[in-house]
């Protein structure tokens, strides 16, 4: 008996209007356009003024959910990677399922910074593949701006703010659907790469509040450096334990959290770079969001078609890191 397997069925997006430039970062911390565009490829981000995490995802839920042409109440579970959850409790989850009337879904919240999707996304699939759920939302949202210090300018030129989300059911057929995963975790990165202030180990303060301890913390060199090999090393083996060179991949679908790493990547994949998706320059590292923003506007532009195999892949703080291989099964948007 083959195995039934989980496939996305419908994707959405939400993205904040209102737009943070290079040229609006050059008044506000010592930095130029140029120097973030070379170092990062990033040209703006979008920024959410009025709102939590909860509304980026109930934003992009509602367009997927609009896409499949099902209502919230089909829903099973909703799954929400996120590191900027509305608050510590209740779950951002449980607060999205209200706000969009999901009364037949239960849910919870994942946290695993950048390699957040993937590693719910694998989370998801083991209820479609044990059958206790049929239809499982899995989004990608974070709400960066609210924990990005703005006096920093190596990290504040790098996030921004939006919402990702797939719909996860039963494939058709054993060859589609999410094929094979990898995932990975290495406490080790968490001195290179954290935000300590606010959790049981440093509760808020005045002290952590003036130490700037609820603030993103990254050591840059160390994580890049990091964060180059796994990502690209992660995406080759995934590839090389199923038999695949680069002309078998459609779509790299990779963490958007640098142009180098992306690159670095899609070559030791053997990818042209033209298989790549890539839409940092808009909206820079929105962390969780990243990867089903890409899909989201890949499949509405028609490029993302069914039949696709396509690798996503990430690297973030813990350290986490993953790839996950997949046969897109999703009708393109045109």
């Amino acid at each position: 008996m083959s195995k039934r397997r989980a496939t996305i069925t419908a994707v959405g997006h939400w993205v904040p209007e209102r737009k943070l430039t290079n040229a609006d970062l050059e008044k506000m911390v010592d930095t130029t356009d140029e120097w973030i565009r070379t170092r990062t490829g990033i040209l703006e981000r979008r920024i959410l003024d009025n709102g939590a995490t909860s509304d980026l995802a109930v934003g992009a839920l509602r367009v997927m959910l609009e896409r499949r042409g099902i209502g919230a109440m089909d829903l099973d579970l909703i799954i929400v990677a996120t590191i900027s959850p509305d608050m510590f409790f209740p779950s951002t989850a449980c607060l999205v399922q209200e706000k969009i009337g999901a009364k037949n879904a239960w849910g919870f919240d994942l946290s695993a910074a950048c390699s957040g999707f993937p590693f719910a996304l694998v989370t998801g699939m083991q209820f479609i593949e044990n059958g206790t759920c049929k239809k499982v939302a899995v989004v990608g949202a974070d709400k960066m701006s609210s924990i990005t210090d703005y006096s920093d300018r190596n990290n504040c030129i790098l996030f921004g703010d939006a919402g990702g989300a797939v719909l996860l059911e039963p494939a058709a057929n054993d060859g589609e659907g999410i094929l094979d995963h990898i995932l990975r975790c290495d406490g080790a990165g968490e001195r290179y790469l954290h935000m300590r202030g606010g959790g049981s180990l440093n509760p808020p303060t005045h002290e952590t509040v003036d130490k700037k301890m609820h603030y993103i913390f990254q050591d840059g060199k160390s994580v890049f450096k990091v964060a180059v090999v796994k990502m690209a090393d992660i995406s080759a083996e995934i590839m090389e334990r199923n038999g695949l060179t680069g002309k078998d991949v459609d779509w790299l679908v990779p963490h958007q959290a640098n142009l180098r790493i992306i690159d670095a990547t899609a070559k030791r994949m053997g990818l042209d770079p033209s298989k790549v998706m890539i839409n940092i320059e808009k909206y820079g590292n929105t962390t969780a969001a990243t990867i089903p923003l890409c899909l989201s506007e890949w499949w509405e532009t028609g490029k993302l078609r069914k039949g696709h195999t396509i690798v996503m892949a990430s690297f973030g703080a813990g350290y986490t890191w993953g790839a996950v291989l997949m046969k897109w099964t999703a009708e393109n948007g045109r």
